[in-house]
């Protein structure tokens, strides 16, 4: 029991000791640490002071190092600067001795300018007495050739100027025919090479059409059957196609006789197609005029897109194509004008690629120049205008209209295509054998050709030859030389262009001939 009582006295004196115990420990720990730390910041603070007066005596070191430098590079820069100076001033010295010397060397100059002017000034007033002189010499030898001449100085003067514009004309004429010459032969070449090329690609044969059509019958007895009962079965066909029916001693033929190819083509396959059958009367003849036009209708269509299919032309509004194709029973002196057409349109394409102009206007414009002569007998104004309406209507380009446009010198071109559509038009019209010609309309030109030439003076005798395109003027030998000779080619040149309207061109040739005549007896 009592031992119980000493642990249990030992354990109450152990837990009120244990804490004071620890806390006198960790007093006592405290203030080691606090000792500790205070040895640390003193240490610290002398490893700082230390390291402070190293850098300190660091920076002073290196500023030193700096200054020194600093003053070494001054004191190299001052010495660079008194040597520049010193080689300045012997420069300057030089110069200055130099300059003396100069100035030494213009005194000396000066000197002898002094004397070259006194010099001139003797030769100046001995030079104003020899031209004082040689003027009175002149006046005198001046006075004595008018003397002699008969002529005052003005006139002599007006003299030479004339002769010398006489022949600086004679040279002139002489140089304008030998650059006319080379000229005209080269572009000749050049124009000759094109054209030919052009003209083979679109080469195609030509038949004059005439305003009568002629149908062949297989016996006489026909002749009797198409003419009917008073004559009723030839005013049936008269009526119903619009052309004139002919019968007359032609053995086993009738003729139809109109200004319409159209029309005229339409009467024709009728009486064909009414032979064949044999039944012809008034209601048979209306029936199948009406089947053939219809027919013909059709084959219009295909005409036209036959030509636009030949010259790989597309984008053509409908009734274009069929004013096309009805061009195909048109013609023009002659000339069948959807033949004419496509030529023109061949032609003007070949010289556009020929040139580098725009191929497909030019091809365009060609086929559609003579559009306005499938309308013009039914309605009213030229071809030309009726033409160029049609194009603006059915949608072709401006470029392609005006081409067309100019075809007849109506209008002046802008384009190159509009050049070449002209030339195209005129060379395939002049082609020969393409057109006919009125024989007056032909006459005509060829007296007021002959007319014009004879206008100028010195011209004897003038003719016209190769059906138009070349004029022969003979001139009298005494009032006309070789240069005046060259002008006067020219000059009728001219007024032809300006008075004549003309296919292709007219050659002008000037004969200046003179003979010497006798005989020996």
């Amino acid at each position: 029991m009592d031992n119980q009582i000493v642990v249990a006295v030992a354990i109450v004196v152990a837990s009120v000791l244990a804490p004071l115990i620890w806390i006198l420990l960790a007093r006592r720990e405290g203030r080691r640490i606090v000792a500790s730390a205070h040895k640390e910041r003193e240490r610290l603070t002398e490893e700082a002071r230390r390291e402070s007066e190293s850098k300190r005596r660091e920076a002073e070191i290196a500023a030193r190092e700096t200054m020194l430098e600093t003053r070494s590079e001054l004191e190299a820069e001052g010495a660079k600067k008194r040597s520049e100076l010193e080689q300045r001033e012997r420069q300057l010295a030089g110069r200055e001795s130099e300059s003396e010397e100069m100035v030494r060397r213009l005194e000396r100059e000066r000197e002898q300018l002094a004397e070259r002017r006194t010099q001139l000034d003797g030769e100046q007033q001995s030079l104003a007495s020899d031209r004082e002189a040689l003027r009175e010499l002149t006046e005198e030898q001046r006075r004595r050739l008018e003397k002699a001449a008969g002529l005052t100085a003005q006139q002599a003067k007006d003299e030479l100027v004339t002769s010398l514009e006489e022949e600086a004309r004679i040279d002139a004429a002489n140089l304008v025919k030998k650059l006319e010459d080379e000229a005209r032969e080269k572009a000749h070449r050049e124009a000759q090479r094109i054209i030919s090329m052009a003209i083979e690609r679109s080469a195609s044969d030509y038949v004059n059409e005439t305003t009568v059509s002629v149908v062949m019958l297989p016996n006489d007895d026909m002749k009797g059957r198409i003419i009917g009962r008073e004559g009723r079965n030839i005013r049936a066909i008269e009526m119903a196609t619009g052309v004139d029916l002919i019968v007359d001693d032609t053995p086993e033929a009738v003729i139809l006789s109109g200004f319409d190819p159209y029309r005229r083509e339409i009467a024709r396959v009728t009486l064909e197609r009414l032979v064949s059958d044999g039944r012809i009367h008034p209601a048979r003849i209306e029936e199948v005029a009406d089947k053939v036009k219809s027919e013909f209708d059709t084959k219009v269509l295909q005409e036209g897109e036959a030509a636009l299919l030949e010259l790989s032309l597309t984008a053509v509004h409908a009734e274009l194509v069929k004013l096309l194709g009805r061009l195909r029973f048109r013609t023009s002196y002659g000339q069948n004008a959807l033949q004419h057409s496509k030529e023109v349109a061949y032609i003007a394409a070949s010289m556009a690629g020929e040139l580098k102009a725009d191929v497909h206007v030019a091809k365009r414009a060609g086929l559609f120049h003579d559009i306005g002569k499938a309308v013009d007998r039914e309605m009213e104004g030229t071809h030309l205008e009726l033409g160029i309406e049609l194009l603006r209507k059915y949608g072709e380009t401006e470029e392609v209209v005006h081409a067309m446009a100019c075809h007849h010198g109506d209008y002046d071109p802008e384009t190159v295509e509009a050049v070449l559509v002209t030339a195209s038009d005129a060379l395939s019209a002049a082609r020969p054998g393409a057109r006919r010609e009125i024989l007056e309309t032909y006459m005509r030109r060829l007296e007021k050709l002959e007319e014009i030439a004879n206008d100028f003076d010195g011209v004897q005798k003038t003719y016209a030859i190769q059906a138009g395109r070349e004029i022969r003027v003979i001139v009298n030998c005494e009032e006309v030389n070789d240069e005046k000779a060259t002008w006067l080619s020219r000059d009728i040149a001219k007024r032809i262009e300006s008075e004549l309207t003309y296919p292709g061109q007219i050659k002008v040739t000037v004969i200046r001939e003179s003979r010497s005549v006798d005989y020996a007896r």
